[in-house]
């Protein structure tokens, strides 16, 4: 079964230790079977955990990357492995797909932060002003909002919105981010991500000190740790950045299982980790993935209004996405 699965091994490189191989081959064994029987395809966050990123999972990537296969998808059934919002992203796009997630209580700070309701009313206070929302919220947020954005392409939606003010939700932290690099003004919303938040200035300053490493940063931390980084941006343009700048050794402030995933990538650069676990991300494991492909188990399901109206907000993301790409 080793020799099978040798090349995920080799990406997973020290990432999951030697040890812990032959507790998770039998898994990923089973889990292949299945996805084989299922017609199935499995898409895993980068915060996900090192032996689902490299054992099992056939498309990786943050929000956006998940977002635009989703939408490009021709399995029969997609596994998410990530929080909820990301599987019902996943449904709303591929509406024709039985979509899964391996625990429908993986949920989210930053989408838990804002209702529909509270769009609402942000709406009659700034008539007028476009709402552009985070991915990391519900699907019946996305169907009150004008568009989406991922942390990889927040600047570029708010200004595609041509309009001089922008009502921009959840995250206060990306959104004051954004904010700093546009001259659109910003109506901002106090949500946070649970796990960027915690980080300080204090501590990215004494990462640099005691190791004397570059920091890159996400943007959903802070403003005042933001400003002691080197770089600031998301998990795709993160990896960008180490590919390009090659530093010998980086601090990734970010969640743990990134840098863990970063790190078979560039195994020549010392990669920190002043890191936070997402205790949501964790809820996924091999036995659930594996559950839910053989009972097709926690289905996603989005009422077909929401989900129409959701749609439109997720598709124009998407083509300004493309656009700039071209």
């Amino acid at each position: 079964m080793e020799e099978r699965y040798s090349a995920r091994i080799a990406r997973a490189g020290n990432a999951v230790p030697c040890l812990e191989w032959p507790l998770h081959l039998p898994w990923i064994d089973a889990i292949e079977r299945l996805k084989r029987h299922r017609n199935a395809i499995i898409m895993a966050h980068s915060y996900q955990s090192p032996e689902i990123f490299h054992g099992v999972a056939d498309i990786t990537g943050d929000s956006l990357a998940l977002a635009q296969a989703a939408a490009d998808c021709d399995a029969e059934v997609i596994v998410l492995c990530g929080v909820h919002f990301m599987a019902e992203t996943a449904k709303i796009l591929a509406p024709d797909r039985t979509v899964l997630i391996p625990d429908p209580e993986a949920g989210c700070s930053l989408a838990a932060s804002i209702t529909a309701e509270d769009v609402r009313y942000l709406r009659a206070l700034h008539h007028g002003a476009p709402v552009v929302s985070y991915v990391n919220t519900s699907a019946a947020v996305k169907a009150e909002s004008d568009a989406c954005c991922t942390s990889a392409n927040a600047l570029q939606v708010v200004e595609a919105m041509g309009a001089d003010k922008v009502i921009f939700l959840p995250d206060q932290y990306l959104g004051q981010h954004v904010a700093s690099r546009t001259a659109v003004e910003l109506v901002l919303w106090d949500g946070r991500c649970e796990v960027h938040e915690q980080f300080t200035a204090q501590q990215v300053r004494h990462t640099r000190e005691q190791f004397d490493a570059l920091v890159v940063a996400h943007p959903e931390c802070s403003p005042e740790v933001l400003a002691e980084a080197d770089f600031v941006g998301s998990t795709t343009a993160m990896g960008n950045w180490l590919k390009e700048k090659q530093p010998p050794r980086v601090a990734l402030v970010t969640e743990c299982s990134m840098a863990d995933n970063l790190r078979s990538q560039f195994p020549q650069i010392e990669i920190i980790k002043p890191c936070n676990l997402c205790p949501h991300m964790k809820r996924i494991t091999l036995p659930n993935i594996h559950a839910c492909l053989a009972d097709l188990r926690h289905p996603v399901q989005v009422p077909g209004r929401v989900a129409a109206r959701a749609r439109n907000s997720l598709q124009r993301m998407l083509a300004i996405g493309r656009r700039d790409a071209v």
